[in-house]
């Protein structure tokens, strides 16, 4: 049995892993020069520079699963437990943790009731709020209808409560504000991530390049597994074909030239929805046409490098600052300057700001929060942008996501844009590719498959 993957991100890796360790003989076709999808990292001057700061949680089980079989598992690094430094201009670090030794959801009372950035009295409220929330069900479909922030405010959680505590995890995981959420995708973040389990929030962040972590790796082990791996191919039509389909590649497998055609008995699409909406058959997914009702939102990434070290944090979220976070990415080994990042999630109002606005604006916000970052000089500054960095995790997006399995037999969608029940996040995205192959398996193993493929 022959499977085509189409897409080369976390997704399609996932997908082409399963389908090979099956027996299935697969090619993965991928647009670009190296795998990773939206997870890669490429060269300026001497830094290698990652495309956004791809954090993850302990409880993103799958995502790890597939670090390890890459063998980069111990290229990561989780912290003991959950705990986040808070900054505000001209004021001291505070730092939002987990107690040790308390089970969930009461590992997280001393930090709600001991977070100084609200009152007295929005504290009480937030734990009654974390205690709500428990009870809500992210898989219910009128969940998914409501945002996160009417039943915040439903629940007692101001503006101020709002900003200054929810939407430090919402937005950085949503990539949206708590007003424009899904209440189904953030419960699903604050419940598995935060309430369920004691551990599941612990923060985990590479230790190296994430190419290193996972495009390169991915490379090697699909070479052991025998996939054939097709690197700047881009895919310009997945047709039925018989019993099979036909997928239409922009270059040949083998040269810089020319059309190229391939046969499969099944296909993932691990493609995000844009794409996918162009790609998919008509017969094969109804509503598909909508798909672009997902959007995008963006996220701004600006690179500060100091010629002195400002601050000694690994990372760290701000509040009463344009800075959401700031991560610390100077090189291992580098001593005497420090190369800092700071990540800007859901930003519409960012995305189209000069660059030289944009390092005025995040330099100056960044001295706020780090004294130091005032004497030491700007050695260099440069802007990254992601504008289609995640689909829009608003009210109402999980009727606009598909399922893996199309109404065509034998193609399956992957992405974290499908319906995983997950945020667009990497633990969305490797599940919606083990998923995919899994619904591809069942159909190449059915007795019916030929009669099921038959017009």
């Amino acid at each position: 049995m022959d499977v085509c993957v189409v897409g080369g991100g976390l997704a399609g890796i996932a997908a082409a892993v399963r389908l090979a360790d099956a027996g299935a003989r697969v090619t993965l076709l991928e647009r670009r020069r190296e795998l990773g999808g939206a997870t890669y990292s490429f060269r300026h001057g001497d830094l290698v520079v990652d495309t956004g700061q791809h954090v993850f949680l302990r409880c993103y089980a799958r995502y790890r699963a597939l670090l390890d079989r890459l063998g980069t598992g111990e290229l990561t690094r989780i912290q003991p437990r959950f705990a986040v430094p808070v900054l505000s201009p001209g004021q001291r670090p505070h730092l939002l943790s987990r107690a040790r030794g308390l089970p969930a959801p009461a590992h997280l009372l001393p930090a709600l009731v001991g977070y100084r950035f609200l009152s007295r009295r929005e504290r009480l409220a937030a734990v009654a709020a974390a205690g709500a929330l428990r009870a809500v069900d992210p898989d219910d479909p009128r969940t998914d209808r409501r945002s996160f922030g009417s039943w915040l405010a439903e629940h007692g959680q101001g503006p101020g409560a709002v900003r200054r505590l929810w939407d430090l995890i919402t937005i950085a995981a949503l990539n949206t504000p708590a007003d424009d959420a899904s209440l189904a995708l953030a419960a699903r973040v604050f419940r598995t991530g935060l309430l369920d389990a004691a551990d599941s929030g612990d923060i985990g962040r590479p230790s190296v390049a994430l190419s290193q972590l996972h495009g390169d790796p991915a490379h090697r082990l699909l070479a052991r597994l025998g996939v054939r791996v097709v690197t700047g191919s881009r895919v310009d039509a997945v047709r039925p074909d018989g019993a099979g389909f036909r997928i239409s590649t922009a270059r040949s497998a083998t040269t810089d030239a020319g059309r190229a055609d391939l046969s499969a008995d099944a296909v993932v699409l691990a493609v995000p929805h844009e794409a996918a909406a162009h790609l998919v058959p008509a017969e094969a997914a109804a509503g598909h046409g909508e798909w672009h009702r997902l959007g995008r939102s963006p996220i701004v990434n600006v690179h500060l490098r100091y010629g002195a070290p400002v601050t000694r944090l690994a990372f760290a979220a701000a509040v009463n600052s344009p800075v959401q976070w700031v991560f610390d990415r100077t090189p291992e080994g580098v001593r005497g300057d420090q190369y800092l990042v700071i990540s800007v999630s859901a930003a519409d109002d960012v995305i189209g700001v000069p660059t030289g606005q944009l390092i005025a604006a995040y330099t100056e916000a960044v001295a706020g929060l780090f004294p130091a970052a005032r004497r030491a000089s700007l050695r260099e500054a440069f802007v990254t942008r992601e504008p289609r960095a995640t689909f829009r995790q608003s009210p109402g997006c999980r009727t606009f996501r598909p399922a893996a399995r199309t109404r065509l037999p034998g193609l399956a969608l992957a992405g974290a844009w499908t319906d995983t029940g997950w945020p667009d996040t990497m633990e969305g995205a490797v599940r919606s590719g083990e998923h995919a192959a899994d619904v591809v398996l069942a159909h190449l193993a059915s007795p019916t498959r030929d009669l099921e493929a038959t017009p």
